[in-house]
């Protein structure tokens, strides 16, 4: 089992940052990608960005230039710093892992979300 554990929302203006984390723990062997998906109230749940783990990262359109996503491979912990932040930004933002716990297992686990509300 893998446990991956998200943190860093909260409240912000338009324009300003917020930095999330999400700390992956439990039977890693290895970690295929790890990303960051959002979901607002009524909408799916889409894609934010996402990192594999040969380095290529995707971001969605909506936070491209202003969204970073960064890895700490010694401590398997994702991060993803939001900078000139909007009021559509606004959602339920969970972390997800493909995670390969052996040679032959790989199963995919998602966080149990933290709330980012970007308001004046």
């Amino acid at each position: 089992q893998v446990q991956l554990v998200g943190s860093g929302g909260g409240l912000a203006q338009p324009g300003g940052s917020l930095r999330l984390s999400c700390e992956a723990s439990g039977s890693i062997f290895s970690i295929i990608q790890m990303g960051w998906y959002r979901q607002a109230p009524g909408k799916q749940r889409d894609l934010v960005a996402r990192r594999t783990r040969g380095g290529s990262i995707d971001y969605a359109d909506s936070v491209k230039g202003r969204f970073t996503i960064l890895r700490d491979y010694s401590e398997n912990t994702l991060y993803l710093q939001m900078n000139s932040l909007k009021p559509e930004d606004t959602a339920v933002y969970y972390c997800n892992a493909d995670v390969m716990e052996s040679a032959t297992t790989v199963r995919n686990y998602w966080g149990q979300g933290t709330q980012v509300t970007v308001s004046s």
